[in-house]
């Protein structure tokens, strides 16, 4: 069964599972990594969640503030052993709908062209593609994309 928690970043769970994303985003993205490491400081984040399968801590994902009207999703990752069982696309309906609890009017986020599986969540949730936007304008590896929040 699974549960979502809405926590922070200095959740214990959180940080647990920050780690292995971290070393898989690492792995992706090769020698461009420390590009990419500066802008997912998960200390920084105020809005995390936590998902759990019967108690385990198996998925992550996180929102902040990207202007006043935008959300920006952060640090999305769900344990390997327990992909395909629909807990990403929980993760990332919950940041949405929390985002707008919280007043944003759309989210956007960030991943790269090797997350493939990431990318088409991304697609079956509603979201489109966009420029890059911020930090990742004119990066190559980048894609962005962005959904409306109602």
């Amino acid at each position: 069964m699974l549960h979502l928690l809405r926590t922070h970043s200095e959740h214990p769970d959180f940080e647990l599972l920050v780690k292995p994303l971290n070393t898989y985003l690492a792995i992706l993205d090769g020698e461009d990594h420390a590009f990419y490491a500066q802008f997912n400081q998960s200390a920084l984040l105020k809005n995390t969640l936590v998902a759990y399968w019967n108690e385990q801590p198996v998925g992550i994902g996180a929102y902040k503030a990207y202007d006043e009207t935008t959300a920006e999703i952060k640090r999305m990752y769900v344990d390997p052993e327990f992909r395909g069982k629909g807990i990403a696309k929980a993760i990332l309906q919950e940041l949405e709908r929390w985002a707008w609890e919280d007043g944003f009017t759309s989210a956007i986020l960030e991943t790269g062209h090797q997350q493939i599986e990431a990318i088409q969540l991304y697609h079956k949730t509603g979201y489109e593609r966009i420029e890059n936007y911020g930090q990742y304008a004119g990066v190559a590896n980048s894609l962005c994309f962005q959904k409306s929040l109602k």
